[in-house]
């Protein structure tokens, strides 16, 4: 691949990072492991020849932290992961010895975003709970004209990261529910042959209001019978803001050896 060709054919490119920042007070899903950071070496601890000195930290999160992608060992059913592995047999010296986080692919390819509020008319008021089908994500690539490809990372746009995450517990969604794609709507992004698919929202996944995350077809449909890795709780309004449907993205996991997910920084580069 020549890299000044890919740019030139982007027109120069624009730059967008999808990630947002990571510290305490990063909304998480009620059942995660709360962010923490400590300095274990501060500047004049130790003061090396020179009067050099230097600052290291440690730092305490669950995987699901931030802007994230769900390997395929996140989610099972019945006991077994995709492929129909049993749990029991995956899990090997207390981690999982297959599907973890370093088994997904670095993703370096084509992204397509579809702005569900933008297409559908959609306002704040009519996000909370809001069921995303598989008519209106159809309705959305045709008024977008946008060709989703074999292969595509597909984001979905929900407008709830907009308009609640200034207030982390209205962003979870508990009460209000969470809008995203319904299992019809997962199915056809399958069907199109997404190679990932991702969204602002905790979770990639219609949540009922008051259920939280106790049903979770969306993501025993991708993960566990389709094999497809979810991404959430990406920044996706400087996209929409700039109304780009399609990208060059670049999304690399961290290859942490049986877990169930990994932090991101994903980038995308858009035509001027």
């Amino acid at each position: 691949m020549n890299l000044d060709v890919v740019l030139g054919e982007l027109g120069g490119s624009r730059r967008f990072d999808l990630s947002v920042p990571i510290s305490a007070d990063t909304p998480l899903t009620p059942h995660m492991v709360p962010f923490r950071m400590a300095y274990v070496r501060r500047h004049g601890d130790v003061v090396r020849d020179g009067d050099v000195s230097g600052s290291t930290e440690m730092i305490s999160m669950g995987a699901h932290t931030g802007t994230h992608v769900d390997a395929l060992a996140h989610i099972s059913h019945r006991g077994r992961l995709h492929g129909g592995l049993p749990v029991d047999d995956v899990m090997v010296a207390g981690r999982y010895a297959s599907l973890g986080v370093e088994a997904v692919e670095p993703f370096i390819g084509r992204g397509v975003l579809l702005d569900v509020p933008r297409w559908l008319e959609l306002d704040a008021t009519d996000l909370p709970g809001r069921a995303t089908t598989a008519d209106d994500l159809a309705a959305v690539i045709e008024r977008a004209q946008v060709e989703i490809r074999a292969g595509d990372a597909v984001f979905v746009r929900s407008g709830w990261m907009q308009h609640t995450y200034a207030a982390p517990a209205d962003y979870v969604g508990h009460t209000t529910g969470v809008p995203g794609p319904d299992i019809d709507g997962a199915r056809l992004l399958t069907e199109l042959g997404v190679a990932l698919v991702g969204s602002d929202t905790l979770a990639f996944e219609h949540l009922a209001p008051g259920l939280g995350h106790t049903r979770l077809p969306v993501h025993r449909h991708l993960l566990v019978d389709s094999g497809v890795p979810i991404v959430e709780h990406l920044m996706l309004d400087d996209l929409a803001a700039a109304s780009v449907t399609e990208f060059l993205l670049a999304l690399l996991p961290l290859p942490i050896v049986g877990a169930t997910a990994s932090p991101l920084r994903p980038i995308a580069l858009a035509s001027r």
